[in-house]
């Protein structure tokens, strides 16, 4: 049996801002196919990791790879265009368009067409622009949006504008989705939904995911590889059952005094 597939690899990755110390020697790989859980306290350096990875902030020293190439150095449209898409912790939609507007811009990078069609709507752009409706209705449907595909995307409550941000990231065909905290302020009955939908799309769209949560129950059940990170660090990396008995993990959610009473 062959060695599963590396698509992103992180190899001895340093981050600093000032003298904070914010990823130390991060080493971790993303298997093709996988859902893989990066999960520590608040400010143990995970939204850090993927800013570095979709060049928000430059690598200070070491590598990551994505499918064996570099990404050091590359502008962050040129990592998106290799096929790497992201949601951010704090929502970064258009919120004063509907969301099949916010869709279709992510969409459109699949279909270009010249200035001149564009200022004219002659030429490519009728035709082009339907297409792009179509797919972007579609992505609204596949999570659940379907019926608020032209409410502003301000007015959906919380729970859907996450869902938005995860179509949007669909539209531009990622190979690799990085999920950053996609169930912050969700109730219990929406992170059971979500779980279905991670999954579902998860398996529909042949994708290779890494998220970041704080609910445990999601990680813990979509999660078959889990790493973990505090202080910048790498403090432990396995399956669910390992992730939840590992005591620096205890210590680093629990404290020192919970673990040794």
């Amino acid at each position: 049996m062959s060695a599963p597939e590396a698509v992103l690899t992180l190899s001895g990755v340093n981050k600093s801002f000032g003298g904070v110390q914010a990823v130390s020697q991060m080493t971790f790989t993303v298997e093709r196919g996988a859902i893989t859980g990066l999960i520590g306290p608040n400010g143990a350096g995970k939204t850090t990791i993927f800013n570095l990875v979709t060049a928000v902030y430059p690598v200070d020293s070491g590598d990551i790879l994505f499918k064996g190439r570099s990404l050091p150095g590359l502008a962050s449209h040129e990592i998106i265009r290799l096929g790497i898409a992201r949601t951010f912790q704090n929502l970064r939609l258009f919120h004063r368009s509907t969301a099949l507007e916010n869709v279709m811009t992510a969409c459109q990078r699949h279909h270009p067409y010249g200035f001149l069609e564009a200022l004219t709507h002659g030429g490519r752009w009728k035709r082009t622009e339907k297409a792009i409706e179509r797919r972007s209705l579609e992505l609204l449907d596949r999570v659940g949006l379907a019926d608020r595909a032209h409410q502003a995307a301000s007015t959906l409550p919380y729970g859907h504008q996450r869902r938005l941000e995860i179509a949007r990231a669909l539209a531009l065909d990622p190979e690799l989705l990085l999920l950053d905290e996609p169930a912050a302020g969700m109730n219990p009955e929406e992170v059971f939904a979500l779980n279905d939908l991670i999954g579902a799309i998860h398996r529909d769209f042949s994708l290779t995911i890494l998220v970041i949560e704080h609910h445990m129950d999601l990680v813990m059940e979509i999660c078959p590889h889990i790493v973990c990170m505090n202080f910048g660090a790498k403090i432990a990396e396995g399956g669910p059952e390992d992730i939840q008995n590992h005591p620096e993990v205890l210590k680093a959610y629990l404290g020192e005094e919970a673990v040794e009473a």
